[in-house]
């Protein structure tokens, strides 16, 4: 996959739609949407909803924040707004003021006639 990327003293005001991966350095006020990996670096800053399939965040992210598989915030992270994902990694020192909702899988399993009818919610 491709990456982009918004450099350090960039500001993009509007919306980001993506398929490959993203890093940003700069500012972004807008929203962003990834179907591959978002990274926010140090200098990073995020004022709106990201949504993506991964997310390592560095810097701050002020908005929504929807991540399908796993969010990693890093130890100089800022984080504030509602926080939806997969699996969360928080370093200690980490500013993480948000409220989390952590999705499980859906997993089909075989009731005892050995039929795959029922779904079981699994949290990992």
């Amino acid at each position: 996959m491709e990456r982009n990327v918004i450099a350090k003293n960039t500001l993009i005001i509007g919306d980001i739609k993506a398929d490959g991966d993203f890093r940003i350095d700069g500012t972004l006020e807008g929203n962003i949407t990834i179907k591959g990996k978002v990274i926010i670096g140090a200098t990073g800053s995020v004022k709106g909803n990201i949504i993506a399939g991964i997310a390592d965040i560095e810097g701050e992210s002020t908005g929504s924040l929807k991540v399908e598989k796993t969010l990693t915030v890093k130890s100089i992270a800022k984080i504030s707004g509602d926080v939806v994902v997969g699996k969360l990694s928080i370093e200690p020192g980490a500013d993480f003021n948000a409220t989390c909702i952590m999705t499980g899988i859906i997993k089909n399993v075989e009731n005892s006639n050995g039929k795959k009818s029922q779904t079981k919610k699994i949290f990992k």
